[in-house]
Parts: C-alpha cells; structure tokens; sequence
C-alpha cells in the first residue's frame, strides 16, 4: 500500500505542474454547444482508516482500495445552472476491499454524485468539489457468534458518503486524467447497532471520457469528417443571484428509531422525534445561514433513566451554513443543549439533505450526531409559514 501511495502522489504532483497552462478549447456560450454532453469515468482510490473503535485496529491496518465507475449528464440551462458554473450530474457503482472479507464483507456501493467546477473555464486544469451519496450493501455485519470484532457496523446495508477534492487536467480533447483527495464514510446513522462506522481518506486517479451523444445523428463514421465537439464549453457570463425573498422562518419535525449498544443483535428498537424552529437568511441563490431552537426525545434514554421523569427529551439551540443548489439544500449546523444534556456530548451536528416541494414546504433527510457519532437519522417534513 505505501509503495500504492507514493507512486499515486508522485503521478499527481507531476500532473500538477500544468495547472497554469491555458486549456486549448475556447469558453462558449449556449449557442456554441451543440448537441447533448456525456463523460465516461473510471476511477481507483486507496489510503487509510480513521477508525474511533477498539477491536478492529489490526484489521484495519492495511488501509483501504476500491474501483469506481461514473456516468455524467453535462448541465445546459443558463438560469437554472449557469448560478453554479454549468456543473455536471449523474451516477456510479464502487466496488472496494476494507480488510478481512470474514469481517467486512466486500462492500459494493450505488450512489448519484455532482461535480462542481471551481476553476476558471480557460484553465487546462479544472479544480472541482464533488460530493456523491448512495447506498452501500454486501457487507458484513456484527455478530455475536459469528462476527464478534465488527464494532463498525451492524447491518449489511449502510449509507455510502464520499465528497472529493479533486482536479481534471485535460489530456486531449476526449480524454482527462483526474485525481484528487476524497474521504468515504459508511455508516447506518444508529439505526442498528454497533456503529462505530467506517472513516476513509486517501487519494484517487482516474480517466475521463467525454463524447457527444448526438454524434451518431452528424456523422456515423469511425472517423467523421463532421465531428461535433466533445467537451461543454462553459460560459463565463455572470448569471442574476438576486433572491427576492431572501428570509423566512421555517419549521421542521422528524422521525427516527435507534438501537442502543445492549441491543446490538437483537430486535430492541427505540423511537425518536425532532421539532425545530429556525430563522435562515439567504445572501444569494446559493449560500445561506441559519439559527434556532430544537426540541429532541430519544426514548432510548430509557434504559439509562427507567424511572422515567421527564427524562428523555432535550432542548438545544443550534446555527450553521446551507448551500443552496436548484431545489436541493445542504445544511451543515452545529448546536449545544441549554437543559440537561442527559448524558450526550454537549456538542451535536446536523448535517442534512432538504428538497423543496415547492415555495412553502420541504422533505429532509438529516443525521443528528453525538459529539461526531451518529446519535439518530431523521426524516421529515417542514413549512416555511413566513417568508419576506
């Protein structure tokens, strides 16, 4: 693994040195881009654990490596996309190895991922954040008996995570070579019991592929005399961030169920609930920030408090940052208890998926944490009733 990685940083740091020479495309505007964009990527990733754990030290040891395959739609409408530099979409398969296969399994992943361009389009090396979610499966689970060491996850099926920082350096006008930084997270969010979960980071070189799907409608030859252009070429004009009701007061409320660490293999489940009010303030179309209060019941606390009393509701306050993407919202918030903290870390995050229904109302898929531990997973529904 450690010759793996030396050769990997030793290719990306020569790959670097270009990152200033002029891409040899020019940038367009939507009338120069013919035709409907696609890329083709493949993908390979190593590096180490970041394991919080206590049996799986020496199995962990080896790090980590996987294969990924990626399909990419390339986003065209100036008002809706332009706001976030024309960023692309799609989905992907990973296959990976984490260790032992008798204690992990041999993790598969599908997941739906987005690329956002950073660097100026005249760059011939483009420097981009992509985020990916999915659903990882074949692994492993706790077991009593059978698998005793896996403190990591309880279930066969968790969460896939991965948000990468990553550079494209155009090789030719089809063909990039692409590498970057990335950390992978696996996880049921307590769901079932024990989670410790799976914390990866390391690096990743890959190849790109762009064509242009409607090629076959031009010129159907091997080698076209008509040959439309492979590449999007992104506009460099600047697109209204203007927000005509940019603060509102919202309200959300969620459901969960956890499984305490008694429980672990058995079929004990507990309820959860979340209200919160909060205050959000949007500087543009893409970034804003909230504040507000939360009201919490975990009714597992009921095996650390069985007499009961009151004691297994919360009230915190909390703030943190959105970003904001067509009807997708990221929210990343931090918050604290102001009444007992019944025996949770004073610290919790929030971070969460909303999708707006429409100009009033959103669903939203959040993880609430202890400390950086996964306390519970929330789904719900909220309402924005004032808006100005």
């Amino acid at each position: 693994m450690k010759k793996g990685l030396l050769f990997a940083l030793t290719f990306c740091a020569a790959i670097g040195l270009f990152a200033q020479n002029p891409l040899y495309t020019k940038t367009g505007t939507e009338s120069d881009n013919q035709g409907r964009f696609r890329t083709l990527e493949v993908r390979g990733h190593t590096g180490g654990h970041m394991y919080g754990g206590e049996t799986l030290t020496s199995k962990l040891e080896s790090g980590y490596g996987a294969l990924e395959v990626r399909f990419a739609w390339q986003s065209r409408d100036e008002d809706i996309w332009g706001k976030y530099g024309y960023p692309s979409y799609g989905v992907g398969a990973y296959a990976g190895f984490l260790g032992d296969p008798d204690v992990f399994g041999n993790p598969n992943a599908l997941f739906g991922f987005i690329n956002f361009p950073i660097s100026k389009p005249s760059r011939r090396n483009q420097f981009n954040i992509e985020p990916s979610l999915g659903l990882t499966y074949n692994l492993e689970p706790f077991d009593p008996e059978n698998n005793p060491l896996n403190d990591a996850i309880g279930a066969r099926m968790a969460v896939y995570f991965n948000l990468n920082f990553g550079w494209a350096y155009q090789w030719t006008p089809e063909m990039d070579i692409t590498y970057g930084l990335d950390f992978s997270h696996f996880s049921n969010g307590r769901s079932f019991t024990p989670n410790w979960g799976l914390n990866m980071f390391g690096i990743n070189v890959g190849m790109r592929y762009h064509y242009n799907a409607d090629q076959h409608r031009v010129d159907r030859e091997g080698y076209p005399q008509d040959k439309l252009q492979s590449r999007y070429l992104r506009s460099t004009k600047k697109p209204n961030e203007k927000v005509p009701e940019n603060q509102s007061v919202n309200l959300y409320t969620a459901l969960g169920t956890v499984q305490t660490e008694e429980g672990a293999g058995t079929d004990t489940r507990y309820g959860t609930f979340s209200l919160v009010l909060d205050y959000q303030h949007k500087f543009n179309n893409m970034h804003s920030v909230s504040a507000g209060l939360d009201y919490f019941v975990d009714n597992s606390l009921k095996e650390t408090y069985p007499e009961g009393n009151g004691k297994n509701s919360l009230i915190g306050i909390h703030a943190g940052y959105d970003f904001m993407f067509w009807r997708i919202t990221t929210l990343v918030h931090g918050g604290t208890y102001i009444t007992e903290k019944l025996g949770k870390d004073a610290l919790f995050l929030r971070p969460a998926i909303r999708y707006d229904l429409n100009k009033w109302a959103y669903a939203q898929v959040g993880l609430k944490t202890i400390g950086f531990a996964a306390d519970w997973v929330e789904f719900g529904i909220g309402i924005k009733p004032f808006r100005w």
